[in-house]
This record gives structure tokens, C-alpha cells and sequence, in this order.
């Protein structure tokens, strides 16, 4: 069976099936995550299928080297011991207090020893020169990892190493430790739930708001996987509420088999939040150029419209240069978000693809944002490397060392088509609006948000003459592979791709 990549939208809401959120009741919230936990637990194999092959070599996580083995050793001991030991917890009612007692801070003695030996005593990781050195045209860039569950030492090492291979740059990478399988998944409920954060939160916080505030880094590209995306989204939701919006520009995020259950991304400007539910079309094709002024409380916001495209387009006067460019359907606080799974990993199953493809009940209810990449036919696996690097971005080798030189250019996913879903009432249901990153097919999506979307040139779209797209033409991510970078999208650019003439786009 051929694979397929469904494609879907940011979110937005329509019918009834999820009637709740993130910020409903901690404890509804942890009934509705065990109740699905066991629902989706068919998939739960598939977390560590396929076993072979080891693209990446040594750097696959089920590859049989001596430290793999190792680590896959200590969380087979962990993952015995904790389930005896929550089995055999209720017990302890049977005896007394102080036995009782002992027994639970022994456990988690002898269970933080031994996760020491997978965690190790650092926090901060960088990947290895050796995989991707400094390039001078990448100083102005800073590239972050974030974790997921049962990640010790070792395996950060080798995440960071293959995202360095495959995107030319060095990885700084922010450890969310382990405390074994199922401490791991305890935590994830916790996390989610309660909005609690961990410490390694904490610190990825302070890191990633130091990077925007370093006036040398004018882009942060944020990775993240698994419970990874989960402790990201909690930071992305704290520097949302105090970091200014230009630098919150220089923001793209990235998760793979994400486990959260919500991702911010809210627009600018009311008038483009308006006009992407109402007209998102319209939106599409609508320019907002911004710049800063000394007194903006005595500069108001102008309106103008062009009749070529009967679209307004705002821009803000100043003597200042423009610092935020976009359409109005992607004019928003984080300048990028893509999301990628495999619709057979339980993770993303529970997490990502139960709230961001399905309808909400309210469109008031918090929105699952950012383009969503969902790799069909049983590809599965929820491993970082061995599973989504290794399928979404395999690498090559030297035919002569046999050393790894970076991405294959033609692989299977990247020349997938995007499977298209049914044209249908997406202004009805108010379908978000989105923006097609290449030159060549100016589209538009539409259907329902539980459907992949379809995609039509827009210069034929009247005549509903379908466009194939391929998913490397719909990636951002793709376009960073092996040290190159996508191009940057100006107010020029992006009204040459809604067809507006240049001369009339108020730059």
C-alpha cells in the first residue's frame, strides 16, 4: 500500500466531538487523558516498531551498540520496578505508618540512583562539532532541542547529533531528564493537566527568552518531541504572555509525535483575527506591514484598499523601519509552527492528532495551531531518530568512508502527495486560512478540518482543477535540510504569491 501524508490546517473549531480543553478542570482533564489512554492503547506496539533498519547507525536508539543496550537494560529494570511497586502501593495501608513511609522513600532513593546512570549530572547539551560546525552564514541563528520521555544522556547526545547532520548547524539541546517509562508518562499527565512545571521547564524558559533578547540572534528555531512538546508548549504559553511581539517573531517551532494537548499561537491584530474567520480567503491575499513609532497612541491604524484584489491592507506609518511583514492569515505572534506524526504512534495519537484533527465544540474553546504533517500506512514508531528522523529525513553516506553527508534530496516522504480531502463548507465551518510557501501554487485549502485539506492553484481554482502538492513543497522544515535555509517571506514575496502587483502593496 502506498504511503500518504494527510495535511491539515491550523485550527479553529466547527462541530461537536471535543468539549473540552486545556484550561477546563485539571481533574476532568486527567479522566478524559486515562480514559483515552486506554482507548488508543491499541497503538501503544507501535511505539517501538519498526526495529529495523538503523538509518542512522549507532545514532538509531534500538541500534545494538554497547551503550544502547545499556540504557534499553536500566529502563527495563525501571519499568519492572515501578509497575511492582504502584501495584504493590495501595498495600501499604496493611501496615504501619512508618513502614509504610520507609518503603516509598527507599523506592525513590534506589529509583533516582538509577536514573542517574542514564541522566547524568548536565542539563545543557550541545551537539558534537564533528556533525555540524559554526557556519558564519548561521550566526545569526539558534537552534533548540527538547526532549522527550526516557531520554538519558546518551540518547540526547545522539537526537542532537542526527538533527545537526540533518540541518547543517549546531543543536543546543535542554535535557528533560527520566525517571523511567512510567514515572515518565505519570509526569506527562501532571504536566498537561495541572499545568505544573518541572524544573527542566523552568530552565528551558530562561533559555529560550535569553536567545530572544540577544539582539544577535534574529531567529530561534525550536524542536521539539514527545514530552518534549508538551514542557515547550508551557514555555511557549509564558513567553507569550510577556515577551514583546517582535521578538516572539523571530520564533519557528517544530514537534514530532507531540504529546500536548494545546498549542498557542494567537494573532496580532483583531482585524486579522476577524478577517481569517470571516474571510479567510480574502485573508489570504490581505498584506499587514507594521513598524514601530515614538508616540504610536497619536498614529492610527490606516485601512487602505486596493482594488485589485478587493482585500484591505493595513500597514502602520512610521519613520522606522518594518519589522513584521505578513498576510493576515499568518499574521501571528510565533513566526512559524509545523507539527509532524505518524498516525499509528500512540503518543501523537493521544496527544497532537486527538486535539488538533478533530471539531470543537465552541470555537471559544483554545486552538491546536500550527501546520500539522500526519504520515499514514502504518509507518508508525514514536522514536525520535530511528523512527521520525530516519522516515521524514533519511540521511545518506560517502560511498567511499562511509561516513554521513547529509539528507537524501529524493526520499520517499518528502515526494509524497499530499492527500486531498473534499471541497466543502470550510467559510460555513470558519476553516483558518493558510499560505502555501512556495511560488508556484498560490493556493488555497479548504474542507472540513477533520479531512486533509484540498489544494487548487488559484488561477484555476474556479474551475476546480485539482494541483498535486508534494510535502516538500508544503514543509518549511525541509527547506533547512543540510546547512541551506528557506527564503525568507517579504511583504514583496507574499503579495507576489496572492497575485497583487507590487507597485499597488504599500511597501
Amino acid at each position: 500500500m502506498s504511503s500518504v501524508t494527510e495535511f491539515y490546517r491550523c485550527q479553529i473549531g466547527g462541530e461537536t466531538v471535543i468539549n473540552y480543553a486545556y484550561t477546563d478542570f485539571p481533574l476532568r482533564l486527567l479522566v478524559k487523558d486515562v480514559y483515552y489512554f486506554f482507548a488508543y492503547c491499541w497503538a501503544l506496539p507501535w511505539v517501538f516498531f519498526p526495529i529495523h533498519p538503523f538509518g542512522s547507525g549507532e545514532l538509531d536508539e534500538l541500534y545494538p551498540s554497547r551503550m544502547n543496550i545499556f540504557c534499553l537494560t536500566v529502563h527495563f529494570f525501571l519499568l519492572i520496578f515501578q509497575v511492582a511497586f504502584l501495584i504493590a502501593l495501595p498495600f501499604a495501608i496493611f501496615f504501619p505508618a512508618w513502614m509504610g513511609i520507609g518503603a516509598i522513600v527507599g523506592f525513590h532513593s534506589l529509583n533516582r540512583l538509577v536514573c542517574m546512570l542514564l541522566n547524568g549530572k548536565d542539563i545543557i547539551f550541545h551537539s558534537d562539532e564533528k556533525y555540524a560546525k559554526a557556519r558564519p552564514e548561521h550566526e545569526h541563528e539558534q537552534w533548540v532541542f527538547l526532549n522527550g520521555v526516557s531520554t538519558g544522556e546518551h540518547w540526547m547526545k545522539t537526537n542532537l547529533n542526527r538533527l545537526a547532520i540533518t540541518f547543517g548547524r549546531p543543536i543546543l539541546g535542554i535535557h528533560n531528564r527520566t525517571s523511567g517509562m512510567v514515572f515518565d508518562v505519570i509526569e506527562c499527565l501532571i504536566q498537561r493537566n495541572f499545568s505544573y512545571a518541572t524544573g527542566d521547564i523552568r530552565v528551558c524558559y530562561r533559555h529560550i527568552k535569553d536567545i530572544l533578547y540577544n539582539p544577535k540572534k534574529t531567529k530561534v528555531v525550536f524542536i521539539m518531541h514527545s514530552q518534549g512538546a508538551i514542557e515547550g508548549g508551557m514555555v511557549l504559553d509564558w513567553l507569550l504572555q510577556e515577551m514583546p511581539q517582535d521578538l516572539l517573531a523571530k520564533l519557528e517551532v517544530y514537534t514530532f509525535g507531540s504529546a500536548a494537548n494545546h498549542f498557542n499561537n494567537p494573532h496580532r491584530h483583531v482585524i486579522s483575527q476577524d478577517l481569517t474567520r470571516s474571510k479567510p480567503f480574502e485573508a489570504m491575499q490581505t498584506i499587514v506591514s507594521e513598524t514601530t513609532y515614538e508616540t504610536p497612541a497619536t498614529t492610527p491604524l490606516e485601512v487602505k484598499k486596493d482594488p485589485m484584489i478587493s482585500a484591505n491592507l493595513l500597514r502602520r506609518s512610521s519613520s522606522i523601519a518594518s519589522y513584521h511583514t505578513a498576510s493576515a492569515a499568518k499574521d501571528r505572534a510565533i513566526g512559524h509552527i509545523e507539527h509532524y506524526t505518524h498516525n499509528t504512534d500512540f503518543v501523537a495519537i493521544w496527544g497532537i492528532l486527538h486535539f488538533a484533527t478533530n471539531r470543537m465544540a465552541s470555537s471559544q474553546l483554545p486552538r491546536f495551531l500550527g501546520r500539522l504533517f500526519n504520515r499514514s500506512n502504518g509507518h508508525g514508531g514514536h522514536l525520535f531518530v530511528q523512527h521520525y528522523l530516519d522516515g521524514l529525513f533519511p540521511l545518506k553516506r560517502d560511498p567511499e568512508t562511509g561516513e554521513f553527508i547529509g539528507v537524501e534530496e529524493n526520499n520517499a516522504f518528502m515526494e509524497e502527495v499530499i492527500k486531498f480531502g473534499i471541497e466543502g463548507t470550510a467559510m460555513e465551518n470558519a476553516r483558518e486560512a493558510f499560505e502555501i510557501s512556495y511560488g508556484g501554487t498560490g493556493g488555497f485549502g479548504t474542507g472540513e478540518i477533520s479531512t486533509p485539506i484540498e489544494v487548487y492553484d488559484q488561477f484555476s481554482a474556479r474551475k476546480k482543477q485539482r494541483k498535486d502538492v508534494k510535502v516538500k513543497e508544503l514543509s518549511r522544515l525541509w527547506m533547512y535540510r543540510n546547512g541551506r535555509s528557506p527564503p525568507e517571506i517579504s511583504a514583496a514575496l507574499a503579495a507576489e504569491l496572492a497575485s497583487i502587483d507590487r507597485r499597488n502593496s504599500l511597501l
